[in-house]
């Protein structure tokens, strides 16, 4: 048999080697150490000794007698209204006997219950009430409880259990806790005695101070009989409703302390701890209704605070709002700005940072970060585009660009046969065209742009759409802005250049300088030794042209142009306008798949069902294909010129890509400039510029956003344009509004006025201003902005006096002996005083005088005496400066 150590006997009962050790020394056991070994009858005198300590006896049943006294309150109703106060003393006693019988089973536990129910005494409460003294009331209750124990551990020697070791102890702790337990009730108990009886002395001094008459005393008679007999009607029934209310309660704890007792089996209806808080019993009286228990309170849900920091995962984009970004990592944005000032950046809770700036903060705060793929959206929209055909052969689409007045326009009206050119205002074009030509040689797909310096952001919308560009150059007046603005776009989009030397039946046409000032500008010609056809032509009368056409069908056959002819549409917007009677209009040029009736496209911020689609002739059609400009109806809104447009397979991807582009545009128009530390004293003490506000409409997108993007090139640093509102469209009284709260002008561009918004702008005195011609209304608002600026002080130097000799005055000081050797020197005009060419003071003239006489001018060649006002350091060869100011308007 195996050794065992005191240690291990411990860890085997689950008690510590300290307490363990004690107990074999109060036993009486040799054990001092952890590491000595004890035998099996030490092991069976330890376990009697701890019986006997428990109050245990080894040749029979053990018995616990628990006694529990509590004290409480009920109040009884009187005569005359009166209610009076009762004491209750409520006194249980519960015993657990442990039975060593191996022989008990499971089976005996059905027959002690009706022992014990037997034992169990009904609640009896006797009530004396006297005049002068409270009788305190005696409930008794004796509950018997046995508990099924263990068998008895044989005579003969064997391994002593543990586990009994183990319960022994637990008992024994059990026991050590409900001594303690006794000793607060008695020390409770003591104080509520203390209360009564200083209860009792007050209610006897106040029965000696009052003398009831005969008839209160025959009603206080007759009340103490009434509550004698609602008292008696109590029964034992409405205690254990009562018990029966926390009797879940009660279950509960039976349950966990059966688990924690292993085999000592708690009898049914045992209570082992009543609430510590006295309780009230309501008694029936006459004409009051028997008070309900008050409700128990369920338990009540608390947070529980993370114990550790709670790491985020942050999105970010591009760019981040700081309110935003404090929202996502659940950090107030005052501690975000204190850390973004720490890094030199000056901003508020509404400014916006970029990425850089927004991983940064993140990591600082200790989160993750997530990018976001800004362009996500319009992947997925690129990627839902399958073409499953092959791609054909397309006609060329061509961009026709050149210096403004170089005849472009009429020589597309002469290919097409028609008359454009006479109907544009100024005979200048002011929108973009989109025209196709069925010619001998095969359909060709003209774009016209406007060659004016306001469309510079046409051409390059048409040059980036387009396949070939014909180069317009007038050759009387050769290259011109425009037209190296036109060079630089074909450059930029890799577009091949045809360059059409125009007004050739003109005397002073000159081609030859035409190809020198190209040359000069990298445009090589083939006869040089280049890769740029030069074909001379006339728009008026038609010499050349058929060779143009022929040059740009056979650049279109190098290039090998293909599209898908089956599939999606897929294209640009060529221009867009609000047209009253059929709603938003928009030009698309179509270049892969076929565009049908029903479809649903997005092009750029808007989206809408394709309603109806018409050529450039106004014939209706069912679908178009590649290469092709058409007019389709059906638009939310007015796209921009340039902006691509896609069919998607539903209108909810549809309202997703453009509400996704409008968010984007609308973040980065709101972005405000974060200020640094650097740049925060730079503007500090720079003077307000004055800014001209301006609401601008205008009947196509292309015109409008040509005429904004003019006007926000005009002003310097003093003055600005500001354009408070633009739209396509008449001008409405919305429109009229916003020029009266912001004191603007308003300019319409082809369009007019509503009747209500003409009536308030009469009323109100509005400046309202109609244009035709773009570059009519830039000069108008050029020639404002110049009348807003602070007219230019310019210095006219009239004569100059040399000193010859200094003279003191009494009256004057010093006098100047001077011979004025330039000009003319005028009294009341400004001077400066000159010493070796270098201005030493400014001032004005006090004293001139041609010899004793007072004169207020002196011409040249004429001796005089100067006295200059407030100076008196005249030395001989200073001269005398007199000069003249004026205002001299400024331009832009």
């Amino acid at each position: 048999m195996a050794e065992t150590t005191v240690k291990q006997l411990a860890e085997a009962v689950g008690t510590p080697v300290d307490r363990l050790l004690q107990q074999m020394k109060d036993a009486g056991l040799p054990q001092a150490a952890e590491t000595d070994v004890v035998a099996e009858a030490q092991k069976e005198s330890l376990l009697a000794y701890l019986k006997r300590s428990h109050g245990e006896e080894t040749d029979g049943p053990k018995k616990i007698t628990l006694k529990r006294r509590t004290l409480s309150t009920i109040k009884a109703g009187g005569s005359a209204g009166r209610g009076r106060t009762v004491n209750v003393e409520v006194r249980k006693k519960r015993t657990y006997v442990r039975r060593e019988d191996a022989d008990v089973t499971a089976e005996v536990i059905p027959e002690v219950i009706p022992e014990v129910a037997a034992e169990v005494a009904p609640a009896i409460v006797e009530e004396v009430v006297a005049e002068t003294v409270e009788t305190v009331e005696t409930v008794e209750a004796i509950e018997t409880v046995e508990v099924q124990s263990e068998p008895e551990v044989n005579a003969a020697p064997k391994a002593m259990d543990p586990e009994a070791i183990r319960r022994a102890a637990f008992i024994a702790s059990e026991k050590e806790a409900e001594a303690r337990k006794n000793v607060l009730k008695e020390r409770e108990e003591k104080a509520a005695a203390e209360a009564a009886e200083k209860a009792k002395q007050a209610e006897v001094l106040k029965a000696k101070s009052t003398k009831p008459d005969a008839t209160k005393e025959s009603d206080d008679k007759a009340g103490s009989r009434k509550d004698k007999r609602d008292r008696k009607e109590i029964d034992i029934d409405e205690i254990q409703q009562k018990k029966a209310k926390h009797g879940n309660r009660k279950k509960r704890v039976e349950e966990l302390l059966v688990e924690e007792v292993d085999d000592i089996l708690i009898a049914p209806g045992a209570e082992l701890e009543d609430d510590l808080t006295p309780t009230t019993l309501g008694l029936t009286g006459v004409g009051r209704s028997k008070r309900a228990a008050a409700p128990k309170a369920g338990p009540r849900h608390k947070f529980n605070a993370p114990t550790q920091d709670q790491v985020r995962e942050v999105e970010v984009g591009e760019s981040i709002r700081i309110s935003q970004l404090s929202q996502r990592m659940s950090i107030k944005a005052k501690d975000v700005i204190k850390y973004l000032m720490g890094l030199g950046v000056m901003a508020d809770i509404n400014a916006t940072i970029d990425q850089e700036t927004a991983i940064l903060v993140v990591e600082e705060f200790g989160h993750k970060v997530k990018l976001l793929d800004a362009n996500e959206v319009e992947t997925s929209l690129l990627e839902a585009l399958v073409y499953d055909s092959e791609a054909e052969a397309r006609s060329p689409v061509v961009t026709v660009m050149g210096h403004v007045d170089h005849g472009k326009t009429s020589l597309l009206d002469y290919i097409r046969s028609a008359e454009v050119a006479g109907g544009e205002a100024g005979g200048i074009t002011q929108h973009i065209g989109a025209y196709r030509v069925k010619t001998k040689l095969g359909e060709i797909c003209f774009i016209d742009t406007p060659g004016h310096a306001a469309f510079s952001a046409m051409r390059a919308r048409g040059a980036s759409a387009t396949d070939i560009i014909i180069l317009v150059v007038a050759a009387d007046d050769g290259v011109m802005p425009q037209t190296e603005e036109a060079i630089n776009h074909a450059k930029s989009a890799g577009v091949p250049l045809v360059v059409a030397i125009n007004k050739m039946d003109k005397e002073g046409a000159d081609i030859d300088r035409v190809k020198n000032e190209l040359a000069a500008k990298n445009v090589i010609p083939e006869d040089w030794g280049g890769d740029t056809q030069f074909l001379p032509v006339s728009a008026l009368t038609g010499d050349g042209v058929d060779a143009l056409l022929e040059a740009v069908l056979l650049q279109a056959e190098l290039l090998e142009l293909t599209a898908v002819q089956e599939g999606p549409a897929q294209g640009v917007v060529i221009e867009s306008r609000l047209d009253k009677g059929k709603g938003s209009v928009a030009t698309l040029l179509i270049q892969n798949g076929t565009l049908s009736r029903g479809d649903i496209v997005v092009a750029g911020e808007n989206f809408g069902r394709v309603r109806a689609i018409t050529d450039e002739n106004g014939q209706t059609l069912a679908s178009a294909g590649p290469a092709t400009p058409v007019s389709i109806q059906g638009l939310n809104g007015t796209p921009g010129a340039g902006d691509p447009f896609t069919v998607t397979k539903d209108e909810k991807a549809a309202r997703e890509v453009a509400e996704f582009r409008r968010e984007k545009l609308k973040t980065e128009r709101l972005a405000t400039p974060v200020v640094s530390l650097d740049n925060l004293l730079e503007n500090f003490g720079a003077q307000a510029v004055q800014s001209l506000n301006i609401v601008v409409k205008a009947d196509v997108r292309g015109s409008l956003e040509a005429i904004v993007s003019a006007l926000h090139d005009l002003g310097n640093d003093e003055v600005k344009v500001n354009v408070i509102s633009s739209g396509v469209g008449g001008i409405s009284e919305n429109d009229v509004n916003y020029a009266l709260t912001a004191q603007a002008v308003i300019f319409g561009f082809n369009v007019r006025a509503e009747s209500s918004a003409k009536r308030l702008v009469d009323a109100e005195s509005l400046d309202l201003r109609y244009y035709k011609v773009i570059y009519d209304l830039v000069d108008d608002v050029r020639d404002a902005l110049s009348g807003m600026l602070a007219p230019e002080i310019r210095e006219d130097i009239v004569g100059i006096a040399e000193v010859r000799d200094v003279f003191d005055s009494k009256k004057f000081g010093s006098i100047a002996g001077c011979m004025v050797i330039e000009g003319t020197v005028h009294r009341r005009k400004k001077i400066r005083v000159l010493r070796d060419h270098v201005v030493i003071y400014e001032g004005e003239l006090e004293s001139l005088r041609h010899f004793k006489d007072e004169v207020e001018s002196i011409r040249s060649g004429t001796e005089c005496g100067i006295g200059v006002k407030n100076y008196n350091d005249v030395r001989v060869k200073d001269q005398i400066e007199v000069f003249d100011t004026r205002e001299v308007a400024r331009q832009l």
